[in-house]
């Protein structure tokens, strides 16, 4: 076995995790349904890769995400940190009093849980059984109303990540810092951070991973997300700190993921010196403690060409979180696929890897550069297009900020996955089909890169209920792209949309440049040069002038392992 551990800081990180956990619990429940479609159920994924297998104390099995999430207290509204499957027995009272003053107690209205959450209790309390066909009836017609108002009830009324979770958590797995309110309000920077993992934080984080390591037989490596606009960047280098000092031969693939909202509120030349610095920090903080790391973000994902199917609210991270766990489901599918034969084409899938092997492919060729791209194509086009119509390649698009367009990168690599592609016929096309239909896009193609290892699978990704109405009237039941709208439906969503065609890509290539020359501009212009303005600043973080030098040197390589040396003589001189 060759298991993965998740972790997830921050509002937004988790955010995405729970829509990936939704993924995963849709995949589960649809293999498992008798009556399902044939092509989940020989998905060739091992979810073992990411799930343990446990037992409550009433000896009732579980299976539940190999997780870590850290977030603020009170972010997981009407959830409870120990999560539904391992409820304690409440506490005896005690006869010993020793205190004979006044007591008085405070206690907090609790969150109540939405339609969405109810309608989950309601079922794991009930073991719903059907007595005649009429009742079968009864319960459908019913069901279909009450689906019809949780979509609703979630499309306008989420406010916390677990308010959407259709997964259960084990007790180790939901962290929530000590001390640290969901409202508050002043958490966008890294010094304030620095001061929040302080504490007990190490110690509490280190035994929850422990806990989920301890018990795997091999772990191929970390897969962590973090929301790095504000201050828990710094909660997650400390984090990473501690698994770089404890698992130091374990690779970590590092998403830094941020909403659009992060991006806005601007209003002075301060808060942009101010938001310019911190992202500056945030980036070269994080680069040493990973293998790979994937900015993850745009300022506008509504407008982007990545959601042209698409109608995103950019204000909800309800929204947006679900593109990027979309995409990080995909990007993730090569890393728990069955490995099987060369020859062995009947299979659903093919191109399996692990951790290291991902990492080494994308960041240990000869440019040796550790910031990767992602870019999406949701829903994927069919394979088969007519005149005019953009390749399955071609639609892929970033979610990467800050990157360069059409450049022609002869030392490009590339990981790509293709899942759930449809054929002409309307039917999922087979793995031997996907890598005719790529290769031939590739052989034809003015510039290509240096190498790209395909990876498909049959399996298209699932729209668990939960997922948002985010779909437009061109989306057809099964992801295809129809050449008419749907008549009086501007928005479709779970109900609507069963599953859609997925492509995913990470690319190192010199692309990324521009993301990396703002954060080292950003840095020597406002930190480091001579009377600048975010000197004070810094040092208010807690950084000391030979680590605001080291941050500048960290970027400054990285830049420089992607300027071609004409470009870096030219400078010099």
């Amino acid at each position: 076995m060759r298991e993965i551990v998740t972790i997830q800081v921050g509002g937004f990180a988790n955010f995405i995790g729970s829509h990936f956990w939704n993924f995963q619990d849709e995949l589960l429940g649809l293999a498992s349904d008798p009556e399902g479609d044939s092509v989940f159920k020989n998905q060739c994924l091992n979810m073992d890769v990411l799930y343990r297998t446990g037992e409550t104390h009433q000896g009732i099995l579980t299976y539940t995400p190999r997780l870590v999430s850290v977030d603020f207290q009170g972010s997981l509204g009407s959830v409870s940190s120990c999560g539904t499957l391992y409820n304690e027995a409440s506490s005896v009272p005690s006869d010993v009093v020793t205190w004979k003053g006044s007591v008085s107690t405070q206690v907090s209205e609790p969150h109540k849980k939405n339609l969405f959450l109810q309608s989950l209790y309601k079922e794991e309390q009930e073991n719903l059984t059907v007595m005649n066909a009429a009742k079968d009836k009864r319960n459908d017609f019913q069901r279909e109303i009450e689906d019809k108002d949780m979509v609703e009830c979630l499309d306008n009324g989420v406010q916390y990540w677990t308010d959407f979770s259709k997964v259960h958590y084990h007790p180790q797995s939901l962290y929530e810092l000590s001390g640290l309110w969901m409202d508050v309000q002043e958490f966008d920077n890294y010094g304030i951070g620095r001061d929040a993992s302080s504490g007990s934080f190490r110690e509490d984080t280190c035994e929850r991973l422990r806990f989920f390591v301890e018990e795997c037989d091999h772990v191929q490596g970390f897969q962590f997300i973090v929301d790095d606009s504000g201050g828990f960047s710094a909660v997650a280098a400390d984090f990473l700190e501690n698994i770089a000092d404890e698992y130091t031969n374990t690779p970590v693939l590092l998403y830094a993921a941020r909403s659009p909202t992060s991006y806005t509120n601007l209003r002075s030349r301060k808060q942009t010196v101010f938001r310019d610095l911190h992202d500056s920090v945030s980036f070269s903080r994080l680069v040493p403690y990973c293998k790979l790391i994937v900015p993850v973000g745009l300022p506008s994902l509504s407008t982007s060409k990545a959601t042209t199917f698409l109608h995103i609210e950019d204000e909800k991270p309800y929204h947006c979180s679900a593109v990027y766990a979309a995409a990080l489901h995909s990007a993730s599918l090569p890393l728990r696929m069955e490995s099987v034969g060369p020859f062995a084409d009947s299979c659903a899938v093919s191109g399996a890897v692990d951790v290291n092997e991902f990492v080494q492919m994308l960041a240990g060729q000869a440019r040796q550069n550790m910031v990767s791209i992602l870019d999406v194509s949701m829903p994927a086009p069919p394979l088969t297009r007519k005149q005019g119509e953009q390749s399955l390649i071609g639609s892929l698009q970033p979610l990467t900020p800050e990157v360069a367009d059409d450049v022609d990168d002869s030392q490009a690599v590339e990981s790509m996955i293709v899942h759930g592609a449809l054929g002409s016929d309307g039917y999922h096309a087979s793995v031997s089909a996907v890598k005719d239909s790529v290769n031939a896009v590739y052989e034809h193609a003015i510039s290509r890169p240096m190498f790209c290892h395909l990876s498909v699978a049959q399996c298209p990704l699932p729209i668990p209920l939960p997922f948002p109405s985010i779909f437009g009237n061109l989306v057809g039941q099964h992801g295809e792209l129809l050449n008419s709208p749907i008549l009086g439906s501007t928005l479709r969503g779970s109900l609507d949309v069963h599953s859609i065609p997925m492509a995913a890509r990470l690319r190192s290539s010199n692309s990324i440049l521009p993301f990396l020359q703002n954060r080292l501009g950003n840095l020597r212009k406002f930190g480091i040069k001579r009377g600048a303005l975010g000197a004070e600043l810094l040092r208010s973080w807690g950084f000391g002038t030979d680590e605001i030098q080291d941050m500048g040197e960290t970027l400054s390589k990285m830049v420089a392992a992607l300027v071609p040396e004409s470009e870096l003589s030219s400078d010099s001189d």
